[in-house]
């Protein structure tokens, strides 16, 4: 079933807003957690587009637990929403659709569009990180570049003459992310206490809160950990908004988390909501992600300098508990 996520309006069809008050909307899963068959979960697919993506490895270095989800079949988590929004979006007949992107999640509907046999147009910022628009280009997508914030360039790919293939506003593609949750609790046969996620456009946090409240409600578990979600000094609306710190967005965004660079979120105000509930938020300076990238490459794990902010947040942090870093993205696309 899926619904408005701020008036409860069911959606009819592929529309991105409600017609009723304009809010985005959510898949709300109303069959039984099922461990054994993750593809279960999720019973509007009828057929998938498969790449290999979920069951990233889950290893423990220096007491912590780190999710390496750069290991997904083009790098990053986005995997997971891709497969599950490109899957749908095939059994709709639609064979032309458009994307906006900082990178990841553009070569992931690049990929799984090409595997669908769709013709793929990616937005990217001007300032895109050039090995990523490279592997986008690769997978046969048309990249075209937008001057100005992240906002411009969603709005540059959303009056695309094809279907707005969203990731934020589709709710087929944070659903997929459902996965992550139930990897983690499989992963380690329980609950952790805490779990460290990079914080942008909101994707990643929302859907791994309804995977964790999926289980919650089916009486899989018992309670949802703590989320910590992170972003850079550079670009923190979400951060400034819970903590009530001014924030002005600056013109130009220049962070080595290329990847964490919404300057205004289109779902802020449910992001705020899940981390009121069952978390908070964290600021991590350019010198701390540097050096974490650092400390991590020695460990043997080459993350995403996006992806280090979770370590750069565990450092200053020193969570309690059962703690789960999510290593999101593939250090091969900064080098």
């Amino acid at each position: 079933m899926q619904i408005c996520m701020r008036c409860g309006t069911p959606r009819e069809g592929l529309e991105l807003r409600c017609p009723r008050c304009g809010g985005p909307f959510k898949v709300e899963p109303d069959q039984p957690y099922n461990p054994r068959d993750h593809k279960s979960n999720f019973p509007y697919i009828r057929e998938w587009i498969d790449l290999g993506q979920w069951n990233t490895p889950m290893i423990k270095v220096s007491g912590v637990y780190m999710k390496l989800d750069g290991l997904n079949p083009t790098g990053s988590y986005k995997d997971r929403g891709a497969v599950t929004l490109i899957s749908s979006l095939r059994a709709s007949g639609l064979k032309r659709i458009s994307e906006d992107s900082s990178g990841n999640a553009g070569a992931s509907i690049a990929a799984y569009g090409a595997a669908a046999g769709m013709e793929v147009t990616i937005f990217v910022p001007a300032n895109a990180s050039g090995l990523k628009v490279r592997q986008i280009e690769t997978y046969g997508a048309q990249v075209v570049k937008v001057k100005g914030r992240r906002e411009d360039v969603a709005a540059a790919a959303s009056v695309h003459n094809s279907f707005y293939a969203s990731h934020v506003l589709n709710p087929e593609f944070r659903d997929g992310i459902r996965t992550l949750a139930y990897e983690i609790v499989r992963d380690l046969s329980g609950v952790p206490d805490v779990v460290i996620v990079p914080l942008s456009a909101g994707t990643l946090l929302l859907g791994l809160y309804e995977g964790f409240n999926h289980m919650l409600n089916t009486g899989f578990t018992d309670h949802i950990p703590k989320i910590i979600a992170v972003q850079p000094e550079k670009v923190m609306p979400v951060c400034a908004k819970l903590r009530g710190i001014p924030y002005t967005p600056p013109e130009v965004v220049n962070t080595v988390a290329d990847a964490l660079v919404s300057t205004s979120p289109l779902l802020m105000d449910f992001i705020v909501e899940v981390l009121q509930k069952s978390g908070s938020c964290e600021v991590v300076r350019e010198d701390e992600i540097v050096e974490a990238r650092r400390e991590l490459s020695r460990l043997g794990i080459l993350a995403e300098y996006s992806s280090a902010t979770t370590y750069a947040a565990y450092k200053r942090l020193r969570p309690e508990g059962k703690v789960v870093l999510h290593i999101s993205g593939n250090g091969l696309k900064n080098l």
